[in-house]
């Protein structure tokens, strides 16, 4: 199920913004699951797939998440959220970096489906903990919102000039 006029994958990464007003409308079994596979697909670190997700769509349950962070609100407006679950990442960064690109191909994968999406950072991981109820080998660090976009047009909208700094000033060629 793809939206209408499909985009390349660098159409994607141009266009793509966040979106953290969503529609009070869920999201299809297949998006759900379309989105979930792309995180499971992602790329990992010699292949171990450090990561298990939790899928909520339970409103109470994003509700309280939203609490576990300062910027998190947003999961309690989202038609599904993603808790994305990690082994101690202390000393091993790889495990950090998964995770991250873990969220990013599910975000990639909602922003074609037409399903607008945001990170938010965990900073009660604990309280999360009694939330989600996921043992304690487990530690939770960042969760996604994904939904319909309360403004469609977000979707579409054209990149805002200066909105990223240019190559030039974040690239260093063969030395620093």
């Amino acid at each position: 199920m793809k939206k209408e006029g499909c985009m390349n994958v660098s159409d994607a990464i141009r266009l793509k913004r966040a979106v953290r007003k969503f529609q009070d409308k869920p999201l299809p079994e297949e998006v759900t699951r379309a989105i979930l596979n792309a995180g499971r697909r992602s790329q990992s670190s010699k292949n171990e797939q450090t990561w298990q997700f939790i899928a909520i769509r339970d409103k109470s349950v994003l509700r309280a998440l939203s609490e576990c962070g300062q910027w998190a609100g947003h999961l309690a407006g989202a038609a599904l959220g993603v808790a994305i679950l990690t082994p101690d990442p202390e000393g091993k960064f790889q495990i950090m970096f998964d995770a991250g690109q873990a969220a990013a191909f599910m975000q990639l994968a909602a922003w074609e489906l037409g399903v607008g999406s945001v990170p938010a950072s965990i900073y009660e991981p604990e309280k999360a903990r009694q939330i989600l109820g996921f043992p304690a080998e487990w530690h939770l660090r960042i969760a996604l919102s994904f939904g319909y976009p309360l403004e469609e047009a977000k979707l579409s909208a054209a990149p805002k000039k200066g909105g990223r700094r240019a190559l030039a000033d974040v690239v260093h060629w063969d030395r620093w």
